[in-house]
């Protein structure tokens, strides 16, 4: 990635400004709460273990979300199954992956029977679940007790933070750079654990709208700052060779893109 001084005084003056505006609409005091705050996707899911619910959503249907008692955040519907697997289920989801590696091989035209692929889908496969691993981490074990009070209202910024995900709709690598800053309210956190949040949602199937969103809100429900911003810069290898479609809309020559 870029480390022109342009580029990080363009960054540093965009996250600036995200938290200027949060903080300028924020209340000194804000009016205490006497029921549990729901976040559209955020450490809640339905009964049914799904997804994000819907903004259209009934009445009745969010009054049937339960909280996420994991503590993963956004989870999807096999994530509990993945977390709590014993050794055992564990292998066997593995033996399933490598399984469909091999179908993906024999479609492609290639043999999964010769010599240099007889180990590629046991390789593919445990290759995948390392780079999802953020599915089995739970938030509060990642941020532990780095939790501080600290009499300090200036912005805290850390950036440069290496990232690299999977982009959800062709499950191609994209990697990048992450930004993140805010506004204390009395409570600090752990800045290694910005760096540790920003891993564990990337290492997920996303998409980088949906992961500058999830660092923010995992970082404000933590220690509910004045503000939060979260800028990141990211290439997809696919994109670079002219294939990953997601991209290749806005311009062949458009290899990088920011979100916050």
């Amino acid at each position: 990635m870029s480390s022109d001084p342009n580029s990080l005084q363009a960054h540093s003056h965009l996250l600036t400004q995200s938290l200027q505006k949060l903080e300028s609409t924020q209340p000194d005091s804000p009016p205490a709460r006497t029921t549990p705050h729901i976040r559209d996707g955020y450490g809640f899911r339905t009964p049914s273990g799904g997804t994000t619910p819907a903004k259209s959503a009934s009445r009745k249907t969010l009054e049937n979300l339960v909280p996420d008692s994991y503590g993963l955040g956004w989870p999807a519907k096999s994530t509990y199954s993945r977390l709590t697997a014993t050794p055992e289920e564990r292998a066997a989801r593995e033996r399933k992956l490598a399984e469909a590696v091999r179908t993906i091989l024999d479609c492609i035209g290639e043999d999964p029977d010769r010599e240099g692929l007889l180990r590629t889908p046991e390789r593919y496969a445990q290759a995948v679940m390392w780079m999802t691993k953020g599915y089995e981490e739970r938030l509060a074990d990642v941020i532990n007790d780095a939790i501080f009070a600290e009499d300090h209202d200036e912005m805290v910024l850390v950036r440069d933070i290496d990232i690299s995900s999977l982009c959800e709709h062709h499950i191609v690598p994209f990697t990048g750079k992450v930004a993140i800053a805010y506004i204390p309210n009395k409570l600090v956190l752990g800045l290694s654990k910005l760096a540790r949040i920003a891993e564990t949602f990337s290492r997920r199937l996303q998409v980088q709208e949906r992961l500058t969103k999830q660092i923010a809100i995992a970082i404000q429900e933590a220690i509910k700052p004045r503000g939060v911003a979260v800028v990141m810069e990211a290439t997809s290898l696919a994109q670079s060779l002219l294939l990953h479609v997601c991209w290749a809309a806005s311009g062949p020559s458009k290899k990088r893109e920011r979100s916050s």
